[in-house]
């Protein structure tokens, strides 16, 4: 199906899903809606005169707001609204809204990942996972919420870089879309993307070196001696500090990110947000023949206890990511070949 549009695509999916798959499909279509308004802000990067702003407030996660992240989140609440999505909660928001009680689905949404280096024109994008809304609790909606991570029924996000491009995952592969300027739409650029099991790349803030525990210390380290090390073979290292753009580098050419938890104030349950961001990458991840932990269990088996709450994220290479799971609860076999799965059963066959 290389080269079909966003829209044939979720029509070749969803027929045989009833109304439940409609339903999805729509939401889909309106998240990709929203993203092409966004993708028209950041294009007009510094031109644009909410670019540099800043509010006084604070997200419900206490990261200072850019004025940005605000327009993108209404953007997005906006093209939902008589969507068939009973909840909507977001980054920007301390608690869900309610939208359509009687409605299925509910999404969850990060509506300007990596928005901290738009000014230097970097990648940026927007993470969403639709889940399946629970029924009977209204009066907390933000139980749906708290799902683990393999219940999803969609997940994907947007980037908003030299080219615009969606990757999106229904729960059986993992495809990416590019927005055609010609065409007017998304169209499939690469089908049922599979991450390589063997990576040569890695990707850390290695200024944080000090703060690691010893685990993420020695694997570093090991990477970092290449050929001569008890890895046999040299690494290249990356950073980019944007979570969507590491990820689509290494589904398109394999890799492993690691986002430990560290010794800094604020930092010993990682930093990045579990329902939001780690739930819908590890999806995609898992659904391109890759693996997502919090550094030794599957992110996507975590049962989350807030909205907002915080995870380390360990994700790529499958034999990588095992590895690492490894070097925390196994260090007499660091420097052995990993098995695909751990002695814990980190993952499951």
């Amino acid at each position: 199906m290389s080269g079909a549009t966003l829209e044939a695509y979720l029509v070749s999916c969803m027929g045989e899903r009833g109304e439940a798959g409609r339903d999805l499909a729509l939401i889909i279509q309106r998240l990709a809606m929203a993203a092409l308004e966004i993708r028209k802000l950041v294009g007009q990067g510094a031109l644009n005169d909410t670019f540099h702003g800043l509010r006084e407030s604070s997200n419900a996660d206490g990261d200072i707001q850019k004025e940005l992240d605000v327009i993108c989140d209404d953007l997005f609440l906006s093209c939902l609204q008589g969507a068939p999505v009973a909840y909507y909660a977001s980054e920007e928001l301390e608690n869900p809204i309610l939208l359509d009680p009687a409605a299925r689905l509910a999404v969850a949404i990060d509506p300007l990942d990596g928005s901290s280096n738009i000014d230097t024109n970097v990648s940026i994008g927007t993470i969403f996972s639709i889940l399946p809304a629970l029924k009977g609790v209204e009066a907390d909606v933000t139980a749906t919420f708290l799902q683990p991570g393999h219940r999803q029924l969609a997940a994907g996000f947007f980037i908003y870089g030299p080219q615009t491009a969606l990757v999106l995952s229904l729960g059986k592969g993992t495809e990416i879309f590019i927005f055609s300027s010609r065409l007017g739409c998304f169209v499939q650029a690469y089908k049922s993307v599979a991450i390589p099991d063997r990576a040569h790349e890695f990707a850390i803030n290695t200024s944080n070196y000090r703060h690691w525990e010893e685990a993420i210390r020695l694997y570093v380290d090991d990477c970092l001696a290449g050929a001569e090390g008890p890895r046999e073979r040299d690494f290249n290292m990356r950073w980019i500090a944007s979570l969507v753009t590491e990820a689509y580098r290494i589904l398109v050419r394999g890799g492993i990110f690691l986002y430990p938890s560290d010794g800094r104030k604020g930092y010993s349950h990682g930093r990045l947000r579990l329902v939001y961001e780690a739930n819908p990458i590890a999806f995609l991840i898992e659904n391109a023949s890759g693996a997502a932990t919090d550094s030794v269990t599957r992110i996507l088996d975590l049962e989350p206890e807030s909205l907002h709450q915080r995870t380390p994220l360990v994700f790529g290479s499958r034999r990588e990511v095992v590895r690492v799971a490894r070097y925390h609860v196994d260090p007499a076999m660091i420097g052995e070949r990993a098995p695909l799965f751990g002695k814990r059963g980190l993952f499951r066959a």
